[in-house]
Parts: C-alpha cells; sequence; structure tokens
C-alpha cells in the first residue's frame, strides 16, 4: 500500500513508501537495509495495534503529552543525577573533614582513591551498557541507584586504606549505569530537539548537588564542632547522602517506566500517541537484540572515536578539579571550613550555564557552538587560576567559578549520542566507549595533583589548560562530521527512485544506514 507523507519544511517533497522487507522493481534501497528492517524496534509494537499508520498529534495534544512526561519523569531523573554527583565528590568534602587522618591516609593514596572510583566505573561500563539494552531499563537502573546508595553508606565504616579502596571501586561499578541509562531514557521519550533541554535540565544538577553538598558538609562540620557527636562528622556525610540515595532508587522503580508501552501514568490511546510524537527521531524506544552488525559499525564510525577523544581529553580537567577543588580553594589561603562553603558559587555557575545551553540549544539549535562558548569561559577561568599570584585570592577564586562552566560541552556531547546514534546497539556502544574515555580521563586527572605541586598545582593546572583548549578543536571537527554526513544524506533522498519503507522510524536502524536520519548539530 503506496501512502503520501510530509517531509520536514526544508525538504518539501513526495515519498514512496513500501512495507518492510517489500521491495519494488527499479528500487535503489540497499539490501543490507532491507535485510536490517526485519528486526524491528520495540516500538512497532503499538504501531501493529494501530495497523502501521501514522497518526496525526495536534499541538494542543502534544503539549499536554509533554507536560505528563516531563512532571512524571524529570523531577526523578533530576533528584537522582544530582544525588550521582553529590555521593562521588564527598569524598573532597571528606578530605577537608579529617578522613585523611582517621583512616591513615599518606603520600599519593587520596590520589588514587579519586582514581579508583573510575577503575570500577571503566570495567563495568559495556556490560551495563548491554544490560541496559537487555534489561528492563526502568528496573535494571532503580537497582544500581539503590546499590550505590548502600555502597555509599558503607563508607562511614571505613577505618583504613583498603576498605576506602574496595568502597569506591564498587560504587564507580554500580554508577556506571546512571548516565547511559538516562540517556537512553530521554532519547526514548522526548524529540531531539527536546533532548537537548531536558538532558542540561537534569545534568544541571551535578551544580544543585555541589551546592547543597557544600553547605550541607559545612553546617555537619560546624554542628559536630560545637555540640560534638558520636561519629565524625565525615561519616555523617557518607551515611546522609548514601542512605538518602538508597531510598531515591526504591522511588525510581516505582516512578520510572521501561518505555512507553509500560507506562503507568498513560492511559492506552496515551502510550501510542507517545510513541507517535517520537517518530521523528527516526529512533523508536529500543531493540532487546544485540546485533553484531551495530556494534562493527559503531567501531568504524570517525564520529565514536572523536567522541572518544573529547571524554578522554575533557575528563582529565574533570578529574583533577572533581576531587580536588576542596584542596585547590583552600591553596588560594582560604581555611578548609571556608573551602566547604566557598565551593558552592561553583555548583550555580554550572546551573546557569547548562541550563542556558539547554535553552538557546532548544530555540536555536546549534548545541555544539553554544557548548564551545561555555568551554571558552573555562579556559578563561583556568588562565585566571595559573596567571594570578598567590597574593590575590579573590581573583584565582574567580577563576575557578568559571571553570564550572566546562560542564556544559561534556553534556553537549551527551544529548548527541541521544540524538545523533541510532541503532540500539550501536548507541549503547559509542555511549559505553564514550563514558570509558570519560572514566580513562578521571582516573589520569587526579594524577596530575601532585602533594609536591602544592600549593599552585602549577603542572595539574597547566594540563588542563592544554585540554580544554584541545577540546574546542574537536568540537569543531564534530560539527565538520555531522555536517558533511547531512550533505551526502541530502543527495541519496534526492536520487531518483528513492523510497522509504513503512515505519522505516522504527525499525532499529542506525543512523549510517538510514538515509532519513539527520544530525543534530
Amino acid at each position: 500500500m503506496d501512502e503520501k507523507q510530509v517531509r520536514d519544511a526544508d525538504s518539501p517533497q513526495e515519498e514512496k513508501i513500501l512495507h518492510h522487507g517489500e521491495k519494488r522493481h527499479g528500487s535503489n534501497i540497499p539490501a543490507d537495509l532491507l535485510a536490517h528492517s526485519h528486526d524491528a524496534d520495540e516500538a512497532m509494537k503499538a504501531m501493529a495495534e494501530n495497523e502501521g499508520l501514522s497518526l496525526e498529534i495536534d499541538e494542543a495534544t502534544n503539549k499536554r503529552l509533554l507536560r505528563k512526561i516531563d512532571m512524571t519523569i524529570m523531577p526523578i531523573l533530576c533528584i537522582v543525577y544530582g544525588l550521582n554527583y553529590l555521593d562521588k565528590t564527598t569524598i573532597s568534602y571528606a578530605s577537608v573533614m579529617g578522613i585523611k587522618k582517621d583512616i591513615g591516609l599518606v603520600g599519593d593514596d587520596y590520589q588514587w582513591l579519586g582514581s579508583l572510583f573510575y577503575f570500577g566505573y571503566l570495567g563495568w561500563e559495556y556490560p551495563t551498557n548491554w544490560l541496559l539494552q537487555r534489561l528492563p531499563i526502568g528496573k535494571y537502573s532503580a537497582f544500581n541507584i539503590i546499590m550505590w546508595g548502600i555502597t555509599l553508606s558503607c563508607f562511614a565504616g571505613v577505618t583504613n586504606f583498603s576498605g576506602a579502596v574496595a568502597v569506591r571501586f564498587f560504587l564507580g561499578l554500580f554508577e556506571a549505569a546512571v548516565t547511559p541509562g538516562f540517556a537512553f531514557i530521554t532519547s526514548q521519550w522526548y524529540t531531539k530537539r527536546e533532548q537537548a533541554y531536558r538532558i542540561g535540565i537534569w545534568f544541571s544538577f551535578n551544580g544543585w548537588a555541589q551546592i547543597l553538598g557544600g553547605l550541607v558538609a559545612y553546617a555537619i562540620d560546624r554542628g559536630v564542632a560545637a555540640h560534638g557527636a558520636a561519629i565524625d562528622s565525615w561519616k555523617i556525610v557518607f551515611l546522609v547522602t548514601g542512605l538518602l540515595t538508597a531510598c531515591m532508587g526504591i522511588l525510581f522503580y516505582f516512578i520510572v517506566p521501561d518505555n512507553q508501552l509500560n507506562a503507568w501514568f498513560l492511559n492506552k490511546q496515551e502510550r501510542i500517541l507517545a510513541i507517535e510524537r517520537i517518530r521523528k527521531n527516526e529512533q523508536g524506544v529500543g531493540n532487546k537484540h544485540w546485533k553484531m552488525y551495530q556494534f562493527k559499525e559503531a567501531l568504524l564510525d570517525p564520529l565514536t572515536w572523536l567522541f572518544f577523544l573529547y571524554a578522554l581529553i575533557g575528563d582529565i580537567p574533570n578529574g583533577g578539579i572533581t576531587n580536588f577543588f576542596s584542596q585547590l580553594i583552600v591553596s588560594f589561603g582560604y581555611t578548609e571550613t571556608q573551602s566547604l562553603l566557598y565551593g558552592t558559587p561553583g555548583g550555580a555557575v554550572e546551573v546557569v550555564t547548562i541550563t542556558l545551553w539547554g535553552w538557546l540549544s532548544y530555540h536555536y539549535g546549534n548545541r555544539i557552538f553554544f557548548g564551545a562558548c561555555s568551554l571558552s569561559l573555562s579556559i578563561m577561568g583556568i588562565i585566571l587560576i595559573v596567571a594570578l599570584p598567590l597574593d590575590n585570592p579573590k581573583g584565582r577564586l574567580a577563576g575557578y567559578y568559571f571553570t564550572q562552566a566546562s560542564a556544559t560541552s561534556f553534556v553537549a556531547l551527551l544529548s548527541l549520542i541521544s540524538s545523533n546514534v541510532a541503532g540500539y546497539t550501536k548507541k549503547t556502544t559509542v555511549a559505553a566507549i564514550y563514558l570509558v574515555g570519560y572514566c580513562a580521563g578521571n582516573i589520569i586527572g587526579p594524577q596530575t595533583f601532585r602533594p609536591k605541586d602544592a600549593p599552585r598545582y602549577v603542572p595539574g593546572e597547566i594540563t588542563i589548560l592544554v585540554c580544554w583548549c584541545l577540546c574546542l578543536i574537536l568540537l569543531g571537527l564534530i560539527w565538520a562530521y555531522c555536517k558533511y554526513q547531512n550533505r551526502q544524506k541530502q543527495k541519496l533522498r534526492e536520487q531518483p527512485g528513492y523510497e522509504k519503507l513503512s515505519n522505516q522510524e522504527f525499525l532499529d536502524l542506525t543512523d549510517r544506514e538510514n538515509p532519513e536520519f539527520v544530525y543534530s548539530t
């Protein structure tokens, strides 16, 4: 059955639509695409109930659905992602609250504790991405959230370096599912245009966590100093954050569905409409089958390795700053207690820059450009830290605050993995490779801040400056590559005899093999 479909406004033309697996004489549909069309996305189950026909969604219905999705899913994603950041950085607060002395950390022990979190993350990253594809994503994510909360609470019982090593390793292992899982959930529920803004919102809660974490740690430290406590103040920090995380994991289990097909907050018709509204993504909502051809394509795609290089190079600074920001502020001439409080405005900078980036990306596109602008602000910040003398602590502290804008470009690329990688096996593979780079960078980062370099830590600061400059170049290369691919696909769609398969958007095709796929930039 042939039907007419209206293309986007920038490319108006009628298309011939074929049922998947069907090939008309004279058609130029690649044989591989036809072969791969037989193992479709989960969304095809909903389309089958609607006899495979696409639906028209009016603006009012779309807004109502979007509001329902936002009000149900976004709050829990935001809170849990904030706790994700808070939980892995509690060790930075603890570093100025007495943990080093209490568990006998000497020499480079603290640096290695900063890195060991990412060894667990690194070792489990691909397996956990594979499980995110194979298992119900909502339930598997909830399991990991609960387990990392319990693991973090165990830090309160640590008495030596070996115990701290074990806790940090398993903390990284359980947190490995969070960032890719949340990116996959966002790509399931939101259109490409909406994804950047939503990812920016839940990622910005890293900044809120930094603000809240600093205030809570400061309050606990002052309270224990004034009134005493049965246990050390740093142990209270681990218990509070860990148990809160475990409780949120239980709520996550009941709130976040695995996809639109089992969404408890939508009725049957709304579930179909919620899938229909993301048809334009050309991605669907997931496929449980691991596909070797998509795995190979991920490994051979230049975009995969540009993402990897950015994560590796860009997260060397992150690894250093995340674990050493309290000590870095102390090196500016402030007290250890002041460092807990003075670190909080850095979180506000992150919230503002990421939220502004998301808003600009939603209204004007150009995610990469706006991400590069924020990264340039961070480069200015690290230059201030390096160039200003020790007797200018306020100027150096301002420089530290500017460095917190760097997270925006990382979020930009995370949103591009959500929007620009299709085929569920390929998406999970690329996400895993990206986060392997993230782990490797964060393992290297703490090692650039050596005790012998205190109080200025000049080698670490110079490393950060060089890495961020290289990242600007990589952002430019990613932008150019995506633009090139879009031009090639446009030429293919304009060829005589071009035909599109019925419900091609939900056939679990990769971004490279689907001529209809358009890369966001």
